[in-house]
């Protein structure tokens, strides 16, 4: 299926690692030019290497003014994902403040941010857009020991849909993709424990976890035009977690 990205400027938020990464080379290899976002300089310097061309841009998306700063002149965009989020786990009764201020400055206020960002931008040149959040199986679902991250991705899924029905006039789609546990490496390291794993593998009809590739050929899709008349929803890619 051709899906039309060569020559679209596309924006990717959390681009060092997992996901974001895995969105930003597949998108390189679709000949669409890409501004990877991350806070972790070696990691952009290193999709650098492996992506020749693309724009980086270091930045703590957790920090409004720093992203303002960074972002504020990016110039034309055509297309965004927001990838970057955090997941600090906690008991419910044990949660922090400090976790649960840094989980919502960068799994929710950061997406309303950089898509003001880029919705502004594309409303000026009077441009169609998509945008894709990449929120969670973990949205519509409950997890022990996720409370402030589910909540996040709840919230990150009504903002989605809001953000579609005021978007849609200027010809901005928006839609969520949700999927399980991803085999990132940090997917990997929160869920290498067998019985852990068992017990969210128990829940999944196809009885395993997401690959990255899987999460990214449901977000090239949805950034494409071959979803034109999709936006407001939550895509999953979970196995089947949420019929469950």
């Amino acid at each position: 299926m051709e899906l039309g990205l060569a020559g679209r400027r596309v924006l990717v938020t959390g681009a060092g690692k997992g996901i974001g990464r895995g969105t930003v080379q597949a998108l390189h290899a679709a000949g669409a030019r890409v501004v990877a976002v991350s806070r972790t300089l070696a990691d952009l310097d290193s999709l650098v290497r492996e992506c020749p061309g693309i724009e980086p841009v270091c930045v703590d998306l957790g920090d409004w003014e720093a992203t303002e700063r960074a972002l504020g002149s990016v110039g034309p965009v055509d297309l965004l994902v927001n990838n970057a989020a955090v997941a600090l786990l906690q008991p419910f009764l044990e949660v922090t403040k400090d976790a649960f201020d840094r989980s919502f400055e960068v799994n929710l206020r950061a997406v309303i941010q950089v898509s003001q960002i880029v919705a502004r931008g594309l409303i000026a040149r009077g441009a169609p857009g998509a945008i894709v959040n990449i929120s969670s199986q973990c949205s519509q679902r409950a997890v022990t020991n996720h409370s402030v991250y589910c909540s996040t991705k709840g919230a990150l899924d009504m903002l989605t849909k809001v953000m579609a029905l005021e978007l849609g006039p200027h010809k901005i789609r928006v839609n969520a993709v949700n999927p399980t546990v991803v085999m990132t490496h940090m997917g990997q390291a929160n869920w290498s424990d067998p019985y852990k794993a068992k017990t969210m593998l128990d829940r999944i009809p196809l009885g395993k976890f997401a690959e990255v590739e899987h999460v990214v050929d449901a977000i090239l899709f949805l950034l494409s035009d071959r979803s034109g008349m999709t936006t407001g929803s939550t895509l999953p890619v979970e196995g089947g977690f949420w019929a469950n």
